[in-house]
C-alpha cells in the first residue's frame, strides 16, 4: 500500500506521489481531489501530462482568482517535464499559492531527481507508491483492501485471490471490492474459488500445488488450462520451483518446531507452513532432488533450450507428481 510522510494533510500546498505503481499513484491523486472537494464542492481540477504543461502554464493555472476558488493541479509523469517547465515548478515550490494544491506524480529514479529534491526540500507531503513486484507485497495489499472495507478474509482466501488474479493491482482491488460487496461474513478460500474458479484453475500456483501433491492428472489439466488462457510458461516453471523448494526447506527443518518459528526461519507465512506440511507427506530427499532436476530441465526448455515449451512443462509436472510419491 502507499506509504505517506508525517505530513499527512491531503490539502498540503504540494503533494508528491513517487513510484511506478499506477493504481497507487492514481489513489494518491484521488485522495487529494476528494479532500479538496470535501472542503469546496466547486473545486477546479486540472489533470495535466508533461506536454500540456509548457513554460508559463503553471503560472497561469496558479494565478490569483477573482473568486478565490479552490484548485487542484495534477502533473503526471513529472520526471518527463522539460527543463524550462521544471524551473517554473521549482520557482512555484518556493511560494505556493493559497487555495491551490499541486500534485506531482513522479516515477522516482534518476530522471527528474532535481525536481523531487526541490519538492522535498520545500516540505512537500510525500506518498510512496512503489511497484509491487513481490508476491508478499501483493498479499499485504489484498489484506489491506479487505481491512479498508471493514471485512474479514482468511489468510488462505487472500493467498487464493492473489494466485487467481495475478500481479495486476487494479484487478486485485476490483476483486476485493466485489467480494466485500457481495459476500456476507468472513471471506474464505471457498468463496474465492467460487467467484474466480476459471482464473484460479489457470494459476501457475495451482499447477504447482497439484504437482507437489502428487495429483498428476489434475496438475496436467490445470497446466493445459493455464497455457490456453495465456499464462506465461516461465511463470509456471517459477511456481513449480517455488513449490519444490518449499518442500525441501520444510523437510530439512527441525522436527517439532512451531509454525511461527518455522515461518520466521524459512521466510514463509505461517499458513503456508501448514499447507506445505500437508503436501510433503509422500516426499523423500531423493524425490526432492529428482523434482529439482525436472524443474531445471523445464526452465531450460521454456527459455529456448527446447522446441516445445508445453511438452517440457508436461514432463516436469509428471516427474514432480511421481517424486511426490517417492517415499
Amino acid at each position: 500500500m502507499a506509504r505517506k510522510t508525517a505530513n499527512d494533510d491531503p490539502l498540503a500546498p504540494v503533494t508528491i506521489a513517487v513510484g511506478q505503481e499506477e493504481l497507487l499513484l492514481d489513489r494518491a491523486m484521488q485522495q487529494v481531489v476528494a479532500a479538496a472537494r470535501a472542503a469546496d464542492a466547486d473545486t477546479d481540477v486540472r489533470d495535466l501530462t508533461p506536454d500540456q504543461l509548457q513554460p508559463g502554464t503553471l503560472a497561469e493555472l496558479t494565478s490569483p482568482s477573482l473568486f478565490a476558488e479552490r484548485k487542484v493541479v495534477v502533473v503526471r509523469a513529472a520526471q518527463d517535464l522539460s527543463a524550462d517547465t521544471i524551473k517554473d515548478v521549482k520557482a512555484y515550490l518556493g511560494s505556493p499559492a493559497e487555495e491551490i494544491t499541486l500534485v506531482l506524480l513522479h516515477a522516482g529514479g534518476a530522471k527528474g531527481k532535481g525536481l523531487l529534491d526541490a519538492a522535498r526540500k520545500a516540505g512537500a507531503r510525500e506518498v510512496a507508491c512503489p511497484k509491487m513486484t513481490k508476491p508478499a507485497d501483493r498479499l499485504a495489499f489484498v489484506r489491506g483492501e479487505f481491512r479498508a472495507t471493514g471485512r474479514s478474509a482468511t489468510p488462505e482466501a487472500c493467498q487464493s485471490l492473489v494466485d487467481a488474479i495475478g500481479s495486476d493491482l487494479r484487478e486485485l482491488a476490483s476483486a476485493c471490492a466485489q467480494l466485500a460487496a457481495d459476500v456476507e461474513g468472513t471471506i474464505d478460500d471457498a468463496v474465492v474459488a467460487r467467484y474466480y474458479t476459471g482464473r484460479a484453475e489457470a494459476s501457475s500456483f495451482t499447477v504447482a500445488d497439484r504437482a507437489v501433491e502428487g495429483r498428476a492428472a489434475e496438475a496436467l489439466e490445470a497446466l493445459r488450462w493455464a497455457i490456453a488462457t495465456g499464462v506465461a510458461p516461465v511463470m509456471i516453471t517459477s511456481a513449480l520451483a517455488q513449490g519444490v523448494r518449499s518442500i525441501g526447506k520444510l523437510a530439512s527443518a527441525p522436527r517439532g518446531a512451531r509454525p511461527g518459528d518455522l515461518a520466521r526461519e524459512l521466510g514463509m507465512p505461517p499458513w503456508k507452513i501448514d499447507r506445505v506440511r500437508q503436501q510433503m507427506r509422500g516426499w523423500s530427499a531423493d524425490g526432492v532432488a529428482v523434482a529439482l532436476r525436472a524443474v531445471a530441465e523445464a526452465d531450460a526448455g521454456v527459455k529456448g533450450g527446447g522446441d516445445d515449451p508445453e511438452y517440457a512443462l508436461e514432463k516436469a509436472v509428471v516427474a514432480i507428481a511421481r517424486a511426490a510419491r517417492s517415499r
